[in-house]
């Protein structure tokens, strides 16, 4: 009989789809993407949204900015002693990133945000952590900074080591606006007669629907930063057969999809991807499985640290334009949808 202590391994069905074809500025090439998922019919969509653009030259990805964050809270006396708070830790920024320093020779302190609720100080802070997704990382460094500056304002308490101003795996405004995980764009342009070929659509259709159903349609749910059809669904396949903490889907699915028309009926793609949050060392990396799946992605290679973490956020938003664009080119058509998910599960 098993009994709770014991580690089980949960078989999820996995299959690696594509070729996805990159093609720049950062990581080029063609490579299969592996997504772990009981929602089967996502193969074949993502496959088909690859074989389209790689058919079209490819899908150009590139990384913005990147940061994993942690809030600590810190109890000051009253208003007053919360503003000499502020004050003090804007003041000893080189000491703290002393601090974070000595918690691990990746970490590092980029930057920090405020937040005061009546004698309750919320401070955000934002870390590089190398190839780490972070988390730990991050909460390490930030138990010492709290610790640090408590020993120096002994008038001050303890809040909390995560003061929910991070904002880790909750929907929230202040990711996409301040930043958590890895920002990524990824973008495409498809000739006319490719979308008609493969997609059985047109672009002016697919554009049409992205702001009707994306845009509108999420406006009218009250959708926080978002105006996607389902990048969760990618995200959850990919971040489980690469060993990622797949809660960080609430946070990474909030994303924006756009389709433009250009020139003669061309489409042009993209999504766009402000938490995307990713690594290739530490926690769940160490399982065989994943770690085959990282080696033949190319994403343990011996690089700069930081450099293998982001050639796989730029391969999982690569995956994310597949997944959307065979999706929203399906519901363009009436009853497509529908009976493809009929004939592929039951299959």
């Amino acid at each position: 009989m098993s009994t709770s202590s014991e580690n089980l391994i949960a078989g999820i069905p996995m299959r690696k789809v594509g070729p996805v074809v990159l093609a720049g500025p950062d990581v080029a090439g063609e490579m299969l993407v592996p997504l772990a998922t009981f929602e089967t019919p996502l193969w074949p969509s993502v496959e088909r949204g690859a074989r389209v653009t790689a058919r079209a030259g490819g899908i150009r990805a590139v990384i913005l900015d990147e940061r994993m964050t942690r809030s600590v809270l810190v109890v000051a006396p009253d208003a007053a002693g919360a503003r000499a708070l502020v004050e003090f830790v804007r003041e000893q920024r080189a000491a703290l990133a002393d601090v974070v320093r000595g918690t691990s020779r990746f970490a590092q302190l980029k930057d920090m945000h405020i937040e005061v609720v009546g004698h309750w100080v919320y401070i955000r802070l934002e870390f590089d952590t190398g190839d780490a997704s972070g988390h730990n990382m991050a909460t390490r460094a930030a138990d010492a900074m709290l610790a640090w500056i408590l020993e120096q304002r002994p008038e001050c308490a303890y809040g909390s080591i995560s003061g929910n101003y991070c904002c880790d795996k909750k929907p929230a405004a202040v990711n996409g606006i301040l930043g958590r995980g890895k920002y990524a764009v990824a973008e495409t342009i498809i000739p006319a007669r490719l979308v008609q070929r493969y997609l059985h659509t047109t672009a002016e259709k697919i554009a049409a629907l992205n702001q009707r159903k994306n845009w509108v349609g999420t406006a009218l749910a009250g959708g926080l930063r978002a105006a996607n059809a389902h990048f969760a669904n990618m995200l959850l396949g990919f971040y489980l057969a690469t060993g990622q903490d797949a809660a960080n889907i609430v946070e990474g699915s909030q994303g924006f999809t756009l389709a433009e028309v250009r020139g003669d009926g061309d489409l042009y793609f993209s999504v766009t991807l402000p938490n995307l949050i990713v690594g290739t060392v530490g926690n769940g990396k160490d399982l065989p499985f994943v770690q085959d799946n990282l080696r033949e992605l190319g994403c343990l290679e011996p690089r700069e640290p930081g450099a293998n973490a982001r050639r796989l956020a730029l391969i999982c938003a690569a995956t994310v334009l597949c997944g959307e664009l065979s999706l929203l080119a399906a519901q363009t058509n009436p009853d497509e949808l529908m009976a493809a998910h009929l004939r592929l599960e039951r299959s």
